[in-house]
């Protein structure tokens, strides 16, 4: 298929088409062939435009999944009608990653080592680094790889097994802007988020972008919803948290989340 024919989706590339279409066979073959079909694991972005992708053919038999709740690399499985998918079928293992506490390692170090190992980046799902204890999610045949060849990281001796503490999982820290707004606007939106004047956040969308929902919109006009995410390279990610109420000359008091 073209980009045309998923005109629904905004900023698409030829790699998000390729991925499009191969879901969109994902589907057929789960409907003709009753398979079951994984992908590697796929960032937000990507996630989001399969899910939009489902809901517009009204297909259900499908299920994103990263290894604990609110994961932000996840896997996709679309699965054929009668079959019951759960998480432990999906074809991916969590690794903890043990060494000193006094010892430091950062997300980069550990993705490094794994890609070291010729473990490719879409095998790689979320890493999460803690004091002492790290944890990284692979699929089955990466994760195989990291427990027979990881013994260090950098200068780091590490010892790698199999298992995952959710305890690990620490809730985002949020900052809340509050201000007043002409409309739901984006460019209004974002000049509450950021503090700088409607047109210079208008210029900024137009020149850069501001991803909504992790979809690339370039027109200052795109109306944001409550609830919704955005993020504008080099100035953060936010959350649209609630519309509060409208003042007497009928501007709009909003809540806006930005993620420290």
């Amino acid at each position: 298929m073209s980009k045309s024919d998923y005109a629904f989706l905004p900023g698409l590339e030829d790699e998000d088409v390729y991925l499009l279409d191969r879901v969109s066979d994902w589907m057929v073959s789960s409907e003709q062939r009753y398979k079951t079909s994984f992908s590697a694991f796929l960032d937000e972005r990507q996630s989001e435009l399969c899910r939009r992708l489902c809901a517009s053919k009204k297909f259900e038999r499908a299920i994103l999944w990263g290894g604990y709740e609110g994961a932000e690399r996840c896997m996709l499985c679309v699965y054929p009608p009668f079959e019951e998918i759960t998480h432990e079928d999906f074809p991916m293992k969590a690794l903890a990653f043990s060494y000193r506490a006094q010892d430091r390692l950062s997300h980069r170090d550990i993705l490094g080592a794994l890609m070291s190992l010729g473990i490719k980046r879409d095998s790689v799902g979320d890493i999460l680094v803690g004091e002492g204890k790290s944890f990284a999610f692979l699929r089955d045949a990466a994760a195989q790889t990291a427990l027979m060849n990881v013994e260090k990281i950098g200068r780091t001796g590490v010892r790698v097994t199999e298992g995952f503490d959710p305890s690990c999982v620490r809730e985002p820290t949020t900052v809340e802007v509050t201000g007043f707004a002409a409309s739901l606007r984006a460019d209004c939106v974002l000049s509450i988020a950021l503090g700088l004047s409607r047109e210079k956040c208008a210029k900024l969308i137009k020149s850069t972008g501001i991803a909504v929902d992790h979809l690339t919109r370039y027109s200052p006009d795109t109306k944001l919803e409550e609830g919704c995410r955005f993020s504008v390279r080099g100035y953060g990610k936010f959350l649209f948290k609630s519309v509060d109420g409208v003042s007497k000359k009928d501007r709009i008091h909003i809540t806006v989340c930005k993620f420290v």
